[in-house]
């Protein structure tokens, strides 16, 4: 279940994934940048059975918040789920702002993280085929060559500490 939400992230109604996705219902959403402390960041393609831009690159890790999650509850449960990385330290990029994210795709509040680690990662549930490490001077590159998520490049990308 999700939270549909207005402009100001006040809950609308609790309604289910299938129908947030079939209306473009706004909900909320979190973006993890996963760095390796050393000017990496890790890049991946997402599953061709992803409910909405189905594999497409994206710099980040994340997804929908549960309605009964906080944003930084959802946050680390995506980092344990999508890379298998349990111990994690995220790290909020926006001071707790949330930013708005809309097109014909999404319409979503969206909070944005960062978790500095170099493995080993455990792609587990199926939502990642493959992944990679791209320098901050190859990505405009990566980004140029392949699909990749423009949520996650307009709210995450001009704020992950290299």
């Amino acid at each position: 279940m999700v939270a549909w939400i207005d402009e100001s992230d006040r809950v609308i109604e609790i309604v289910t994934r299938r129908r947030m996705r079939a209306e473009r219902l706004r909900h909320r959403a979190v973006f993890i940048a996963v760095t390796d402390g050393a000017g990496r960041l890790l890049v991946h393609r997402r599953s061709l059975s992803k409910d909405v831009w189905p594999g497409w690159c994206d710099i980040a890790v994340g997804g929908v918040v549960a309605a009964d999650e906080t944003y930084d509850d959802a946050a680390r449960r995506e980092v344990a789920e999508e890379i298998g990385v349990r111990d994690a330290v995220v790290i909020p990029l926006d001071d707790g702002v949330v930013k708005m994210y809309d097109d014909e795709a999404v319409s979503l509040l969206g909070r944005c993280y960062q978790v500095v680690s170099s493995g080993p990662f455990a792609f587990t549930d199926g939502e990642i085929t493959e992944a990679w490490w791209v320098n901050r001077n190859d990505l405009a590159t990566a980004i140029a060559r392949d699909r990749f998520l423009p949520d996650s490049l307009a709210l995450l990308l001009p704020l992950i500490r290299w």
